[in-house]
């Protein structure tokens, strides 16, 4: 080789293979979130480290997410450790426990004392606990229906309906949000569109139990998922610095087909794998912020916008000092406006953060929807005007405020999935399901602990089971219907009919 071809290779050709190399891995898995880090987790576990994982945003934690506010550290997203209490240990307890985090019982056994009318007029206990006696009768009422309804193979009704057929349905304000604390808190949408099969029950509390943590801590909730990180991936004091893992890479397109797939950033870097795992939220795939080419298939677009997502927002306000009862039993008061869901739970932070004079109300739905389309201080002034219905016109306005808009975020569009009325076991195995090389996780595939961040953390491990790893290792190519395809990937059985593959980088 001539000495000018020589440098040429150097300079030209060395660079290029190495960055073709560099950029071609065995499985790509797009998103940090808690799904994308276990998923990683498993693969490392089961043998599998060339793997490169993409985050849009500058951080890892996706809905778990931690902002610093009036000088403490608030969640915006997840926030509580839920299923706690049972005969099983939900595994999110144990890495708390494991990384120290800092969690706290939040007691909502008193809000009955703590329900007040649209005028601010305290209500009294008797007049909510007749209401809080129906909706229990009902709730054990819906429970029974659920089992007949399985037991006879007909078809699902909405939690709205079980009311209606038990004779109860919540029409006044006091009523509403009695029925809006009970439901709307946890499901972040109304009775009349989430199935009663898919909750009814509550497999979290059914399995793990019906308490749970609160998380106040500095480092986050996001700390666990730092935590798992740091056990596979290479960190220094703490910091997750693996090159394995980079941020600030928003996947705009996926080009898949037999033998590759080609992931493509808004930066305008691409990468190359041969199986790719989705771990991005239900709302980001419905918003189409990535383009599939060829175009997902129709049974996969369907599946996908049969679910929902939902908006769950925690609005913070700062004050300069406390104005509202402290101590136990005052965690949690209610406002029981003419309008279902109107600032309707607020919560302080008194016990968590002594002094910091604090308070968030929670809202669903179509009000969260609301509120994110409209300014800071708009939201303020509603705000203060119901807290002083409550506490008089004399308490002093909030220093500060603070908004989520995770439906407005291209990275979340939303908080988390719910199953509406309608929905079928087919749909949600459809949902699931692969498509060609292209995997699917995260909190809403599933199967019962959808919206919950444990459901996050199983559907990651699954995903990235030895069964995906076995199949990874062949190309497998199943002559069937999508839904028996899902059974068959992850069946034990795995009757597959299977060819070697190697995937090209050179497209």
């Amino acid at each position: 080789m001539s000495p000018f071809c020589f440098l040429l290779f150097l300079v030209f050709i060395a660079p290029l293979a190495a960055s073709l190399s560099q950029r071609h891995h065995k499985v790509i898995i797009v998103g940090a979130g808690m799904s994308g880090i276990m998923a990683a987790k498993k693969l490392s576990e089961n043998g599998v480290d060339d793997f490169l994982i993409l985050e849009g945003s500058d951080r890892i934690g996706g809905r778990m997410h931690k902002r610093e506010f009036g000088g403490k550290t608030v969640e915006i997203g997840a926030n509580w450790i839920e299923g706690v209490g049972g005969l099983h240990l939900n595994p999110l307890l144990e890495l708390a426990h494991e990384s120290g985090l800092r969690t706290f019982f939040f007691d909502y056994s008193n809000i009955s004392s703590n329900y007040f009318d649209s005028n601010g007029k305290a209500i009294p206990l008797s007049e909510v606990l007749d209401i809080t006696k129906k909706q229990e009768a009902s709730n054990k009422f819906s429970t029974n229906l659920v089992a007949t309804i399985r037991a006879n193979n007909e078809e699902d009704v909405s939690v709205l309906e079980a009311h209606r057929i038990f004779g109860y349905v919540p029409e006044t304000p006091l009523e509403m949000a009695v029925d809006y604390v009970d439901f709307d808190m946890e499901m972040a949408e109304p009775p009349r569109v989430t199935s009663l099969k898919s909750v009814t029950p509550l497999p979290t509390n059914s399995y793990y139990g019906a308490s749970s943590r609160f998380v106040a801590d500095e480092r986050g909730y996001e700390q666990l998922v730092h935590g798992l990180g740091g056990k596979f991936l290479k960190s220094v004091d703490g910091r997750l610095t693996d090159g394995r893992l980079i941020l600030r890479k928003v996947v705009r397109e996926i080009h898949y087909r037999d033998d590759c797939v080609h992931v493509f950033v808004e930066d305008g870097t691409s990468y190359s794998a041969e199986y790719v795992i989705l771990s991005i939220s239900l709302g980001v795939l419905q918003s189409k912020l990535i383009r599939f080419k060829p175009e997902l298939p129709r049974w996969k677009i369907l599946s996908m916008f049969k679910f929902d997502m939902a908006i769950y927002m925690k609005i913070f306000l700062k004050f300069p000092h406390i104005f509202w009862p402290s101590g136990p039993g005052t965690e949690v008061f209610s406002y029981a406006s003419e309008r279902r869901g109107y600032y309707n739970c607020w919560e302080h932070l008194e016990k968590q953060y002594p002094g910091s004079n604090i308070l968030f109300v929670t809202v669903t739905d179509d009000e969260a929807r609301r509120i994110e389309r409209q300014s800071d201080n708009v939201t303020k002034d509603e705000a203060m005007d119901v807290l002083r219905k409550i506490f008089g016109p004399e308490i002093p306005d909030a220093l500060d405020i603070l908004v989520p808009r995770w439906g407005m975020d291209r990275l979340q569009r939303g908080s988390y999935s719910n199953w509406p009325i309608g929905v079928t076991d087919d749909d949600f195995n459809k949902l699931k399901a692969p498509v060609g090389r292209i995997y699917f996780t995260g909190e809403y595939t599933s199967l019962h602990y959808n919206g919950y961040v444990h459901g996050a953390y199983f559907a990651g491990k699954e995903m990235a089971s030895l069964r995906f790893c076995y199949c990874m290792s062949l190309w497998c190519a199943v002559d069937s219907d999508p839904v028996d395809l899902h059974v068959v990937l992850f069946s034990t059985s795995l009757l597959l009919k299977c060819t070697i593959h190697i995937c090209r980088t050179d497209q």
